[in-house]
């Protein structure tokens, strides 16, 4: 069977052995493109659910924060944008009160030629786009401490601002059930000190911090919280197809309008086998989902409900501009060195005999980085060490890129492989004559199950 996984911003055709395919290709379903999305936003904004329109919340108001997601996320900003930006500045909001502000969450800025890309030439030129400073602590408010221990900090930009409007992209997140909604707010604009605790151990060990789940999840629940303290006047949230064309958009109310969307996207993402497989080919869905190590790792969380207990995942991610943060480089030096990491201490699990791991968990590690021992702390980027033990723990990872070298992708805790087709070979000759596989071309986009698991 030849098929085309989605890699970098060109694709990847492979071709892989369909007696073995325990399922086709799993794919997002079919939902028909909005056949005219423009006339469909300018009505969403005017009849909304639960909330008043966009116009009428937006007269009075002399400052407006509008929230866009960072360069990691495929939202269809520009499309977004303009007939927002055009009803709140006639509704009286004046374009020199207008911020944009790009929710990078700890990623980098988005500035330049990938601002223009985000957000379009026109709008980038002619309002104020600013991006999210998660580290830089006196750029947020604190606005209080959760019930469960998490400080909320929130940018300053955003709290402070008469009207504060969310855009974002509703599919499955692999910690938070469904990104969108809340979540744009919370990481999106939360500052590092929020963060490090709401992605620490006590969220993301419990069992219903995954994908496709937002009933009990704690990480839903308690970046709902946060968003519910910052505040939110107004959501737009779309979904959107394998060829990102729209397919949904709902807006309004920060939660009854995403609630409406997730409903429609756990219809369309959800795609199941009969059984689990001991190979699962995936991607991170391409540009800009699979541009460093980081954010690969959702495409193989992704796979996890759906690839046997010692199996193998091969995932394609073109890695262009490598591993990640500096921190986040640190953190993968580390775990090279020690082995493995522990998602309930806050740091390396496996202790050298002469105990030196230990001291250096309270001191100085490498690269000149401190890290906490608090057990309900990570520090920056560590979460993501979190979800790929899970991973680790369940099965095996061949990786194949063209933007990391061989010896990067082992210090990774992963197998490097030169092409998919070698890997899934190689995979199904270790499992046996009846070794099965299953492959999911868009990854992350996708929510795949086991049927009747």
């Amino acid at each position: 069977m030849n098929i085309t996984l989605d890699y970098g911003k060109t694709g990847m055709p492979i071709t892989l052995p369909d007696d073995r395919l325990i399922a086709p290709p799993l794919a997002i379903r079919p939902a028909e493109p909005l056949s005219n999305p423009e006339s469909a936003l300018e009505s969403a904004l005017a009849n909304p659910i639960g909330s008043k329109p966009l116009a009428e919340l937006a007269k009075g108001k002399k400052t407006a924060c509008v929230v866009v997601c960072d360069i990691t996320r495929p939202v269809p900003n520009k499309f977004i944008l303009a007939p927002v930006l055009r009803t709140i500045e006639a509704a009286g909001v004046p374009r020199a009160g207008i911020t944009i502000l790009v929710a990078t969450g700890l990623h980098r800025p988005n500035e330049g030629e990938e601002l223009v890309e985000l957000v379009g030439e026109e709008i980038a030129k002619t309002y104020r786009c600013e991006n999210h400073h998660g580290k830089v602590k006196e750029e947020h408010d604190y606005l209080g401490t959760t019930p469960n221990g998490v400080p909320a900090w929130i940018d300053n930009r955003y709290t402070r601002s008469e009207l504060k409007i969310t855009t974002g992209l509703i599919e499955p997140h692999l910690m938070a059930g469904y990104s969108g909604g809340r979540k744009v707010i919370c990481p999106g604009i939360a500052g590092l000190e929020t963060v490090k605790v709401w992605h620490g151990p006590k969220f993301l060990e419990h069992p219903k911090a995954d994908c496709g789940i937002v009933e009990g999840n704690p990480v839903h629940e308690e970046n709902t919280r946060i968003a519910l303290l910052a505040g939110c006047d107004f959501i737009v949230n779309v979904c959107i197809d394998g060829k990102r064309r729209v397919t949904g958009l709902w807006a309004g109310d920060m939660i009854r309008a995403w609630e409406e969307g997730v409903k429609f996207c756990r219809e369309v993402v959800k795609a199941g086998v009969p059984k689990p497989a001991d190979v699962v080919v995936t991607s991170c869905a391409g540009y800009p989902l699979d541009t460093t190590w980081y954010q690969a790792v959702k495409g193989l969380t992704g796979a996890l409900p759906i690839v046997k207990q010692g199996g193998t995942i091969v995932l394609a991610a073109s890695l262009t501009e490598g591993l990640g943060s500096p921190e986040f480089r640190a953190l993968l030096e580390d775990y090279r060195v020690n082995g493995r990491y522990n998602t309930t201490g806050g740091a390396v699990a496996e202790l050298k005999s002469d105990g030196s791991v230990a001291s250096r968990r309270v001191g100085e590690l490498s690269h000149g980085s401190t890290r906490s021992i608090h057990p309900d702390i990570c520090e920056m980027d560590e979460w993501q060490l979190v979800m790929f033990q899970k991973v680790l723990d369940h099965c095996h990872v061949k990786v194949i890129s063209h933007g990391l070298n061989a010896d990067t992708l082992r210090q990774c805790h992963v197998e490097p492989a030169e092409s998919v087709e070698k890997a899934v070979a190689d995979s199904l000759a270790e499992y046996g004559p009846n070794a099965t596989l299953a492959v999911i071309p868009k990854g992350p986009y996708v929510l795949p199950y086991v049927v009747g698991a």
